[in-house]
């Protein structure tokens, strides 16, 4: 079913009041005959014809073309008899929501036509009374011929701007694959040989510590080595990654927010000191997450975010006032929080979740990274 607006047309570039008006107009040139007869013939053909609108609307079929055909009858009818050729503009605004070109062209025809020989008869018969409106008649005349080509060029504007926009998501879920693929290929590259090596050796230096101490101090100081040398190389790897900054995601998450109609708060400092490159990117991504959740499922109308620092931790606290995570969810399950979860362990993060009147995150990592990195300049 169509909404009540598609009685009075949309996107034409004049005011909803100006239709309004031409809704009334024909009661006045109704109600200017003496005959009693001619007033309730009249009523009736204009209900008859807001019927027929609203059923060319909502019709799916070969019924449609029924509609505007008596649609066409009642406006000449109008026209010929009271004067009144507005109802004109009505249909030729909907000929220009048709999509079929043969029956787009067949019907702007038939209706220009019939617009124009009306218009002329009745300059004929009532000369003297249409005078006045002589300007408004030209405009109208003009309107049938020009309204369904804008009409039906603001509707194929629309729909490819919505295929453009479907495609840009789709370019955009396609680029977030490829790159989990590509961090994916990184790590493993980058880590996987070496945490391996770290297992054998770590194996092999508890069975050495108790017939060949020596040797076993020799492979721990080597697991060490490995240790920094592959943590070394997460860093350069994350250095080179597209990652944003925490207050860079923060405009963006902003922008989203505004876009969905919430109204955004932020408390606290989102410049972060003395906290890792890969902290700030695993916390950026998961706020992101968080709020993309927000707008998608919380049916919230504001959205706080609180950014608070200590020398151990970075706490991010996402809140918002909607109808919560619905019962049955498990602790990590659904609404992005297992993948949450994933990108946080790999950075030693917790997240934690309070569901009641509202959804609360609790996001914390830990400066173990930067610690590390002291500890081993030492």
């Amino acid at each position: 079913m169509q909404s009540w607006y598609h009685i009075i047309p949309k996107n034409t570039g004049i005011s909803s009041y100006v239709w309004i008006i031409f809704c009334l107009l024909p009661f006045f040139f109704i109600f200017r005959s003496s005959s009693v007869i001619e007033i309730t013939i009249g009523i009736f053909v204009i209900l008859l014809f807001f019927l027929s609108y609203r059923l060319s609307f909502i019709s799916n079929s070969k019924l449609v073309y029924l509609w505007v055909s008596i649609e066409m009858a009642i406006s000449i009818v109008m026209t010929i008899l009271f004067g009144y050729v507005y109802f004109a503009l009505f249909l030729a605004f909907f000929i220009g929501s048709i999509e079929n070109k043969v029956g787009f062209l067949s019907l702007y025809i038939v209706h220009l036509t019939t617009t124009i020989a009306a218009t002329v008869i009745i300059f004929f018969t009532h000369d003297d009374t249409l005078l006045p409106q002589l300007p408004f008649i030209f405009i109208c005349v003009l309107g049938v011929a020009l309204l369904p080509f804008t009409i039906r060029y603001r509707n194929k504007q629309h729909h490819l701007e919505q295929q453009l926009q479907s495609a840009n998501e789709k370019i955009s879920q396609l680029m977030v694959i490829e790159e989990r693929e590509r961090i994916a290929r990184d790590l493993h590259d980058t880590l996987g040989q070496k945490l391996s090596m770290i297992g054998l050796k770590s194996d092999l230096a508890r069975k050495l510590i108790p017939v060949k101490p020596d040797a076993a101090i020799n492979e721990i100081h080597d697991i060490r080595q490995t240790a920094r040398t592959a943590l070394k190389e997460v860093r350069e790897m994350v250095s080179n990654m597209r990652g944003a900054r925490l207050e860079d995601e923060l405009i963006r998450v902003q922008q989203i927010l505004q876009a969905a109609e919430m109204e955004f708060r932020l408390e606290g400092n989102p410049q972060l000191e003395n906290t890792p490159l890969l902290a700030e990117n695993v916390l950026s991504m998961c706020l992101k997450e968080a709020v993309t959740n927000i707008v998608k499922h919380s049916q919230a109308s504001w959205c706080r975010v609180l950014v608070k620092q200590s020398q151990t931790e970075v706490l991010i606290q996402v809140e918002d006032n909607g109808i919560g995570i619905p019962e049955g969810t498990t602790s990590f399950q659904g609404h992005g929080l297992q993948g949450m979860r994933e990108r946080l362990e790999f950075v030693n993060g917790t997240l934690e979740f309070h569901s009641s009147q509202g959804t609360t995150l609790n996001i914390r990592v830990p400066n173990v990274i930067q610690q590390n990195e002291q500890e081993g300049s030492v």
